[in-house]
């Protein structure tokens, strides 16, 4: 049900026309070191392999939150749908979709074998975006993965909105298959919660 690209570091309103222009410009440079700075943060945690589990959860969770804008990203992934769910349910579905990010990745950083990441480049997009380049650098002889950040203003602060990988996006992947979700249980979003509920628990008690 839910896809394994879905990305840590994945996740984004790639919506171009679904999230509101960016309050302020945002410097290649500045998005460079924001980029820069949040890779080593995770490197060093993944690297931590004395942290108890529930400890190095709580710290990815606060990694997530600081480089991405989790409710915007949610919303779009959620796409028309979000009208349609109500109060009650929005709130449900953005903590469950954080929670399951959490729960997918950060039980994935026992896995971290000694990857580093390089940034490229990054350039405005789109007048309201700004993308940095970057690609994962791995051992034994395997090709570099390359990992694009699509960065939004968000009061004055940075934000991931997207994270295209190798030119897949992970939000509009997510949000398709959100979508399929709702769709086999007659089109409420309740239906997601349920599956979103289910599939956090079966990851949390791993």
């Amino acid at each position: 049900m839910i896809d394994r690209r879905l990305f840590l570091m994945s996740a984004a309103a790639l919506a171009l026309g679904a999230i509101p222009p960016a309050a302020g410009a945002i410097e290649p440079d500045a998005a460079k070191t924001f980029i820069n700075s949040l890779a080593n943060d995770a490197i060093q945690l993944m690297a931590r392999k004395d942290l108890p589990g529930p400890e190095r959860t709580q710290k990815f969770r606060e990694l997530f939150k600081r480089g991405f804008d989790v409710t915007a990203i949610g919303r779009f992934v959620l796409g028309r749908y979000w009208r349609d769910a109500t109060e009650a349910e929005r709130a449900e579905y953005l903590k469950l979709f954080e929670d399951l990010i959490v729960a997918t990745y950060a039980g994935r950083f026992s896995d971290y074998s000694g990857e580093t990441l390089t940034v490229l480049e990054g350039r405005p997009e789109e007048d309201r975006f700004l993308l940095v380049m970057s690609q994962i650098n791995r051992s034994g002889g395997n090709p570099p993965i390359r990992i694009d950040w699509r960065i939004a203003d968000s009061q004055g602060n940075p934000k991931i909105v997207d994270v295209v990988v190798e030119g897949v996006s992970m939000s509009i992947t997510q949000r398709s298959e959100f979508a399929s979700v709702i769709q086999r249980g007659g089109g409420k979003v309740q239906g997601l919660i349920v599956a979103l509920r289910d599939k956090t628990k079966s990851l949390q008690t791993r």
